[in-house]
């Protein structure tokens, strides 16, 4: 059951590290692009996908290896 839950918490926080990066990525294309609404959006959803990833709780060190 907790091998489970170790592999449903790595496989979240990939996951939300890849919508960081989508997210910092389209606001900067965006914004090169002079859209500046779709800019900020994006630039917004990049804060809060970053400030959720730094309230999580670290990986027990058992579920590293």
């Amino acid at each position: 059951m907790t091998a489970n839950r170790d592999t449903l918490q790595k496989l979240g926080r990939f996951l939300l590290r890849g919508l960081r990066i989508g997210a910092s990525t389209v606001s900067i294309v965006e914004l090169l692009r002079n859209d500046w609404s779709g800019g900020l959006s994006a630039g917004a959803a990049w804060l809060v996908f970053l400030q959720v990833e730094r309230r999580l709780p670290p990986l027990s060190p058992e579920s590293e290896n």
